[in-house]
């Protein structure tokens, strides 16, 4: 199995050589088998760990999970950063379900550890089962391709599924092998959410009744979905800034160019310092070009992070006739495209409001507050839509 995830993370070129990684680990089989193959490979490739674990204060159990990561981790002789924060609390407060509530936890604190850090990627324990249970989600909800390429290997650059092309009985079993004796979590053996029912009652159905290899089946279907997916995104971006882009915000641009030329002035100097250090002689003085350029490439890799930050536009203004004579596939993934642009992130972005944005455009008039924070404003007026930050 470890070659098996060796082979995921250079197909999709998931960690590179200096990377620090932060691992989310919960204690159960997945992320233990997680943490335990990139232990073993850090030496390989080169990069450094550190664990993020955080207690929901759910479950009776939760405490023991929580003592047994920390032992687990000074076992191999990690950090490990631990939280505990009360979901039940979070999700009546922001007035969310406890899923969500925990998921927006989980990540926050991910956030919080690779700021602490210095780390550059956040790796997490999803693999095929949970990919296949996603895409039968998406489906439910309606979902279109972008809905069926389910869980990405990679996505921002940032956030990284080493395990994803493994299934759970291979998870587990690594684990019997390698006594690693992961906790388990019983309530993912309650079928009160609708991914566990997903996973305990209708896919057992559908191995029995249809399909034995629909967990195959469905990532299959997920990586079609993700190269189609990724192709009409392309060509949507490409007619976007070719035909539709009226105006885009000029002191993000400005930055944009800025940071290029320092990362290659940045990249210069390095080249240089390499040659330098190929014509030293003593030891010690090698020993301190490797560490800088080690101290560089991470710096590089943050700047690249900020740089896809700061090209995002406050505002982007498209033309609306000409949108509006584009077929409706193409009208999505532009929406998408442009929110992408201006927030920096499509995420939480559901199908309905891309829609509404669509049907707001086809009245030529109005406006429309995006997401459940209102942190985008789409205007349509005067022959433009507008895309803008609250």
């Amino acid at each position: 199995m470890k070659n098996k995830v060796l082979n995921t993370i250079k197909k999709y070129n998931l960690i590179q050589e200096n990377d620090k990684i932060v691992i989310g680990v919960s204690g159960g089989p997945d992320s233990i088998c997680l943490l335990h193959i990139l232990n073993g490979l850090k030496e390989k490739l080169n990069f450094e760990i550190v664990v993020a674990h955080i207690n929901h204060m759910i479950r009776k159990e939760a405490e023991e999970e929580t003592q047994y990561v920390k032992n687990f981790c000074d076992k191999l002789g990690i950090k490990c950063y631990i939280k505990r924060i009360d979901v039940i609390d979070k999700s009546n407060k922001e007035k969310i379900g406890t899923e969500e509530a925990g998921r927006k936890a989980r990540y926050d604190f991910f956030d919080e550890v690779l700021n602490i850090v210095n780390a550059n990627k956040i790796a997490t324990a999803h693999n095929e089962n949970d990919n296949a249970e996603t895409v039968l989600m998406n489906i439910f909800r309606g979902a279109g391709t972008s809905g069926l390429k389910g869980i990405e290997p990679i996505r921002d650059n940032k956030y990284i599924r080493p395990i994803i092309e493994c299934e759970r009985s291979e998870i587990e079993e690594y684990c019997r092998v390698n006594k690693l004796q992961p906790k388990i979590d019983k309530t993912n053996f309650e079928n009160v959410y609708t991914r566990n029912k997903i996973r305990n009652v209708l896919i057992p159905e559908i191995k029995k009744e249809f399909n034995p290899n629909i967990i195959e089946s469905l990532n299959k279907l997920s990586i079609l979905s993700r190269q189609e997916n990724n192709f009409i995104q392309k060509y949507a971006k490409n007619i976007m800034e070719n035909e539709l882009i009226v105006e885009k915000d000029l002191e993000n641009l400005q930055q944009s160019r800025n940071e290029k030329q320092n990362n290659k002035i940045c990249r210069e100097q390095m080249q240089k310092e390499k040659i330098a250090k190929d014509k030293l002689q003593k030891e010690q003085m090698q020993k301190n070009q490797i560490e800088k350029e080690k101290i560089q490439r991470k710096q590089l890799q943050k700047e690249q992070i900020s740089k896809e930050k700061t090209q995002n536009n406050k505002s982007i203004v498209l033309n609306l006739k000409k949108f509006n004579q584009l077929d409706d596939v193409i009208k999505n993934r532009i929406v998408l495209e442009a929110i992408q642009r201006v927030l920096g992130s499509t995420q939480g972005i559901e199908k309905i409001h891309v829609d509404d944005i669509v049907k707001l455009c086809s009245k030529n008039i109005g406006n429309k507050y995006l997401t459940p924070n209102k942190n985008i404003k789409v205007l349509v007026k005067d022959g433009n839509i507008t895309f803008m930050l609250q």
